[in-house]
């Protein structure tokens, strides 16, 4: 009888241990604010960002950041989608577009980009809504930026820019992160910005990484935002 018991017993306890998830296998896509311009790999914000869902015990790994410096959407779709696809990712981020307005593309042509890059990644992920979109800063406000607008309203430009990137998100039901407005801060603190008077610091990029990871957080454990 003990000897059945202690069986059942057994039994019993395989049946209700919970199965260990299968880690979650990011890729970050974007240009130098996702690289982290301006700082080191390792006070980058995706890698801070890993490091901190590995703390609160979701398992993550971040296979790829293929991001590039003064990358636009079009450099993202010849070159970052395909290191995406072979990546295999479960769950990614995405965050381009400062370049298109600099280099002078049109709204229309940024959103038929942005679309396309958006369609492709969600292909490639078995849950479509571990994709974070975030938005673009306002680099205008910093010491050097005005050297890149042709005669532009930055603020505006990208704020239309902006407006695409949350429509499309809200299409598909995908979380998004802000950083517009935080990086206005720029334009008061010195601390906030890299030493090529443009580029976020590393002070600035884990600011960022403390306001992308509560969403993304939630995106891997709740799913998209009802």
């Amino acid at each position: 009888m003990k000897t059945v018991a202690l069986s059942l017993f057994t039994l019993f306890v395989l049946k209700i241990t919970p199965v260990e998830k299968t880690p979650v296998r990011y890729v970050a896509l974007g240009d130098s604010y996702t690289i982290c311009t301006g700082t080191t790999a390792a006070n980058s914000w995706p890698v801070l960002l890993t490091q901190k869902l590995n703390d609160a015990k979701i398992a993550t790994t971040l296979v790829a950041n293929p991001s590039h410096n003064g990358w636009t959407t079009q450099d993202l779709i010849d070159e970052e989608l395909p290191v995406y696809e072979k990546s295999n990712p479960t769950f990614a981020t995405l965050l381009i577009g400062v370049n298109d307005w600099v280099q002078g593309v049109d709204a229309k042509t940024f959103q038929k980009n942005l679309v396309f890059i958006i369609d492709k990644m969600q292909a490639k992920l078995t849950n479509k809504s571990n994709l974070v979109l975030i938005t673009i800063p306002d680099f205008g406000v910093t010491p050097t930026g005005s050297r890149y607008s042709n005669g532009r309203d930055i603020s505006k430009g990208i704020a239309e820019f902006n407006k695409i990137i949350t429509d499309e998100a809200k299409k598909r039901n995908l979380r998004t992160v802000d950083l517009f407005p935080v990086s206005k801060e720029m334009g008061k603190d010195n601390s906030l910005i890299a030493d090529d008077g443009l580029h976020p610091s590393a002070k600035e990029y884990a600011i960022w990484e403390t306001l992308i990871y509560p969403v993304v957080h939630d995106v891997l454990t709740q799913g998209p935002q009802r």
